[in-house]
């Protein structure tokens, strides 16, 4: 794997302007997660700077554009309030630590290659998930809508709900719907020139120091200008468990984020990113916003999408939006201490709002009742308890319920066939004569297709449920693979047969199949002459055996 991306200056123009593009973007909702994550407006913008310039460089995806995302401040929201309750001094430190620690596991995990199998998720609970932090945004940011501060969780946010519109602050409230009018509804060629956020983001807050008196509303107030200072990782031992579980699920959530990103890319560029290599970037990049009190980051789609749109076409422009946002932090940090929090909750809603996936919602009546309950359970679990509980549970129930129709066909491929009564293409004429000179006494046990553990019980059924026989024949001819769990009921199979004075072949058998067969020493059970290559020859061998018996 290499450790850089193939960087080249052909296209630094478009790099540039993407880059350009990208960042403009990216600036109010680095702002707005900062805040909402309550690390602070400057740990949004040093994530994006971080993440978004080391992923750039270390990733696998050429386009992508990294930085704090909806669904990591979330997770990294619930981290801040969890671990400066439990140590009111060094809480935000060992949250830091937490980023660090989820970035090391992203590395892992594009070490052992693990990206190909990371977005092989159920729809329906991507989906529910997806949904439910959009749904989690909103309602944290209700309260910062309606001029108070915000609730560190969705239930209390609710609770204080009713409270909270009995006593609005009608200029935060004010600010925000302006903010969300001009999100929603600025003309779209407009918004190509100058994005919506940035645009909302400058209305709102001239709107504030022109025409409110200063201190009327709540605002980000002072931000650190210049680079950030070293955090020293700090690990106590009795929370090493919380932070472990904190920092994978930080890593299985951006690992997600961001490869579902590099998908869209891949679709709009017509190219292929590099699943490892994007998480080994990826986690590069929170390990160093970790060390540098930086909000947890990951591909950010619509950054990305700009990115792309604006020219950008390899990973200078990723590193080139990290940069300009990197030179706005050191100069114009004050600036932006007189946002208000109603225009960043105005932003970070009509986020909210968009990380809903109201595509399959309209699709839910069309849907089986089973998907609907899924993605409605993720959903609510994700929402009301926590993200990993929502996609463990998500994707237990999905691969259940999956297994399950699998294992249903895989029992229906079985054919127990005793005579020529019973229908089989591949059988030749010769071999349908054997079976009826038989007259039942040799039963074939054809297995068509691939076999798991999942349909032991029904193999073992259908043997059960067949007529006496002289002669027990498995055709293998057309299992490309076998699991232990079949291979072992094959082998009870195999000695239930021969304890009863049965002839037992075996036929057909592929290399894979013979390996594993071999190995478990299940082979054993039998002579070389019971085990045939050729159906035919097999038959007429259990022919002359059962007809001199």
């Amino acid at each position: 794997m290499a450790l850089l991306q193939d960087v080249h200056f052909r296209n630094l123009r478009g790099d540039l302007f993407g880059g350009l593009t990208a960042a403009i973007v990216a600036l109010p909702l680095a702002l707005a997660f900062g805040v909402s994550s309550g690390a602070g407006a400057a740990a949004g913008v040093y994530g994006a700077i971080f993440v978004g310039f080391f992923a750039a460089l270390f990733g696998g995806t050429s386009t992508q554009v990294s930085g704090p995302t909806g669904p990591m401040t979330v997770v990294m929201a619930a981290v801040f309030t969890q671990f400066s309750a439990i140590d009111p001094e060094q809480g935000p430190i060992l949250a830091f630590t937490v980023v660090l620690l989820g970035g090391f596991f992203q590395v892992l995990f594009g070490i052992f290659k693990l990206g190909k199998y990371i977005t092989l998720m159920p729809f329906p609970v991507i989906s529910g998930f997806m949904s439910g932090i959009g749904v989690i945004i909103i309602a944290l940011q209700l309260a910062p809508l309606l001029g108070h501060s915000a609730e560190p969780s969705v239930i209390e946010s609710f609770q204080a709900l009713p409270e909270n519109i009995e006593a609005y602050d009608i200029s935060a409230l004010g600010l925000g719907l302006i903010t969300l009018g001009i999100v929603f509804y600025c003309p779209r060629p407009i918004s190509r020139i100058i994005p919506s956020p940035l645009i909302a983001l400058l209305v709102g807050t001239i709107g504030y120091v022109t025409l409110l008196p200063a201190g009327s509303v709540p605002v980000i107030g002072a931000i650190p200008s210049g680079l950030p200072e070293l955090i020293i990782p700090v690990i106590h031992f009795d929370l090493f468990k919380d932070m472990v579980f904190a920092a994978i699920m930080l890593a299985a959530l951006g690992s997600i984020d961001s490869l579902l990103t590099s998908l869209v890319a891949d679709n709009m560029t017509k190219s292929q990113h590099d699943s490892d290599r994007e998480l080994v970037g990826q986690g590069v990049g929170n390990m160093v916003a970790g060390l540098f009190g930086g909000l947890p980051g990951a591909g950010a789609t619509m950054r990305t999408v700009v990115n792309i749109r604006a020219g950008g076409e390899t990973p200078v422009s990723g590193a080139s939006h990290a940069v300009i946002l990197l030179i706005i932090v050191l100069g114009a940090g004050p600036l932006a201490e007189d946002i208000p929090h109603a225009v960043l909750a105005g932003i970070l809603m009509k986020v909210g709002i968009d990380i809903i996936d109201w595509d399959f919602l309209r699709r839910l009546h069309h849907v089986p009742a089973f998907v609907v309950v899924l993605m409605l359970l993720v959903l609510g679990l994700t929402v009301f308890v926590d993200l990993v509980t929502a996609v463990v549970v998500g994707v237990f129930i999905a691969n259940v319920i999956t297994i399950k129709r699998l294992s249903d066909i895989q029992i229906d491929s079985i054919r127990v066939i005793a005579d020529q009564s019973t229908e089989l293409d591949q059988l030749t004429a010769r071999e349908r004569e054997i079976l009826c000179s038989a007259g039942g006494r040799i039963l074939l046990y054809y297995i068509d297709g691939p076999v798991s553990y999942a349909s032991v019980k029904g193999m073992t059924k259908k043997l059960a449920e067949s007529q006496p026989h002289d002669a027990l024949m498995f055709d293998l001819t057309s299992v490309p693979l076998i699991d232990v769990s079949t291979a072992m009921a094959l082998e009870n199979m195999i000695v239930d047969a021969i304890a009863s004075d049965r002839e037992v072949y075996i036929i057909g058998m592929n290399e894979v199949v013979r390996h594993v067969l071999a190995r478990l020493q299940i082979l054993s059970h039998l002579p070389d002459n019971k085990l045939f290559d050729d159906r035919e020859t097999a038959l007429e061998d259990a022919y002359q055996r059962i007809s001199l018996s």
